[in-house]
This record gives structure tokens, C-alpha cells and sequence, in this order.
């Protein structure tokens, strides 16, 4: 698949997600309005397996949020620090990477916090965001 394919599949998709997510929220609204007016619709909206998909997806969307933030402000940064943040990104860090005693501080530091957001991106499927 090449570049432009992979972008128009990826915008595609942003678009269907995009136009679903608009859905979602004007069938709740209508229900939110409807149900202090209908006792069934209410208990059968506050019931547990509707609750528990509302909270999974509103962890989804805050954890997509902290996530785009993150990528426009790496993406469209021009600094150095963004572009070597671009570049941890695309490699792996190796398991045995072992700071020597002489090295300097910000190495120490630009380490330790180019594998937190690495190690961050890698679990950030699985991680409710803050």
C-alpha cells in the first residue's frame, strides 16, 4: 500500500469515526430529553450494560484526546526536541541501553524521557488516560 493510499484510508476512516461519533451523540441527546418524560426509557438507560458502554467509550475518546494533543504538538513542531521525540518514536529502545557514569545530564534525561512517552504510546491502548 503505498503512502497516499495509506493517508486516504487513514482520513476515510477519521471521517466514518468523525460522522459515527456526531450519531452517537444526537441519539443521546434525544434519549436524554425523552427520558425524564418515559420511566422505562430512564431505568432502562441508567441500567449497568448501557452505563458500562457509555464509560468505555467516553475512556476511548479521552484517551484519543490526550493522544491527538500529543500528536499535533509533535507533528507540527519544527524544534529539535520534536524531531528527535519523531525519531524514538520510530525505533525501538534497546533493552540494553546502560547510561555510563560519565554521561551527561541531559543525555540521562533526554533518555528517561524519550522512553516514558515511548513506553507511553506502546501501552496507551490499555491505559485509562489521567
Amino acid at each position: 500500500m503505498s503512502t497516499e493510499e495509506y493517508l486516504d484510508d487513514i482520513h476515510i476512516r477519521i471521517l466514518r469515526v468523525t460522522e459515527d461519533l456526531r450519531v452517537i451523540q444526537r441519539e443521546l441527546n434525544c434519549a436524554a430529553m425523552e427520558a425524564p418524560g418515559d420511566p422505562e426509557l430512564m431505568e432502562a438507560l441508567s441500567q449497568l450494560p448501557e452505563m458500562e458502554s457509555i464509560q468505555v467509550l467516553r475512556s476511548a475518546l479521552d484517551q484519543m484526546r490526550h493522544f491527538l494533543w500529543f500528536y499535533v504538538q509533535v507533528m507540527t513542531n519544527d524544534s529539535d526536541d520534536a524531531e528527535r521525540l519523531r525519531q524514538s518514536m520510530r525505533q525501538r529502545p534497546a533493552d540494553d541501553f546502560v547510561l555510563k557514569a560519565e554521561a551527561s545530564l541531559i543525555e540521562k534525561f533526554k533518555h528517561a524521557s524519550d522512553s516514558t512517552i515511548v513506553r507511553f504510546l506502546a501501552e496507551a491502548k490499555n491505559r485509562k488516560p489521567n
